[in-house]
């Protein structure tokens, strides 16, 4: 038997990650600040709020000393008092495509336009 969630509330938010501690543990600490940030404006306890793997890649993709100054995500508040946090589907689509491999040059090294 499949039970359906009900979102009560989705929200967009900027969250700052100008973050003040030493350079090895900036990544860690910026996964702890975006949970903290999410619980206190959603009104929620910190062990209820999930972050989504592609949230947890954008923050690691340059290393543990040099992550984003600041993050997008969407937030979904369900009834249970669970928390979703995940990217926004622009940004996601970005790191899919960065992911994906090269992009298409001519002989010269100038970039193919496809129009």
């Amino acid at each position: 038997m499949v039970t359906e969630v009900k979102v009560e509330g989705e929200r967009i938010y900027t969250i700052p990650l100008r973050i003040r501690c030493p350079r090895w543990k900036r990544a860690p600490k910026a996964i702890k600040e975006v949970r903290s940030f999410v619980a206190k404006n959603m009104k929620v306890g910190e062990e209820s709020v999930w972050i989504d793997s592609s949230v947890n890649e954008l923050l690691w993709r340059r290393g543990i000393e040099k992550p984003p100054s600041r993050v997008r995500v969407k937030v979904s508040k369900f009834s249970e008092d669970l928390v979703e946090v995940k990217l926004i589907s622009e940004i996601a689509e970005e790191i899919e495509v960065e992911e994906e491999g090269e992009i298409p040059t001519s002989e010269h090294g100038s970039k193919i336009r496809e129009d």
